[in-house]
């Protein structure tokens, strides 16, 4: 099955050889999103409660390029860099789903830039009109 890659507007440029999201069948797939600035800086390091917001926001952005937004979103995987952030991650985490919550799973590991420290991959089921 072909899909779409799904590159928001003013987009930067990805780390590796990889899209910011790609489209497939009406699902949604966004790639493993850190905070990161459009020179590929992290923002806020070591804040939790900034990073997850901006990663959010940045998730939104390729949702919503995509035809979708945080409401079609079914399964999240979350990466932390130390459990001391899941506290923070969750608070702002929550704003955002604030009715039925999707699926996730949720792991501490080392992240590929150092100063991040949580990192969200998604998967969005878009509904076909």
């Amino acid at each position: 099955m072909p899909f779409t890659p799904v590159i928001p507007a003013g987009s930067g440029k990805p780390l590796a050889p990889y899209s910011p999201g790609a489209t497939a069948d009406g699902v949604v797939y966004v790639s493993g999103t850190l905070a990161l600035d459009k020179n590929n800086d992290v923002v806020a390091p070591d804040d939790a409660t900034a990073q997850t917001r901006h990663v959010l926001e940045t998730i939104k952005s390729v949702l919503e390029a995509a035809g979708g937004g945080m409401a079609d979103v079914a399964f999240n995987h979350i990466f932390l860099s130390d459990w001391k952030h899941y506290a923070p991650m969750n608070a702002v985490y929550a704003e955002y789903f604030p009715g039925d919550k999707p699926a996730r799973y949720c792991i501490q590991c080392g992240l590929v830039k150092p100063g991040a420290v949580v990192e969200i991959a998604t998967i969005a089921h878009i509904a076909k009109s």
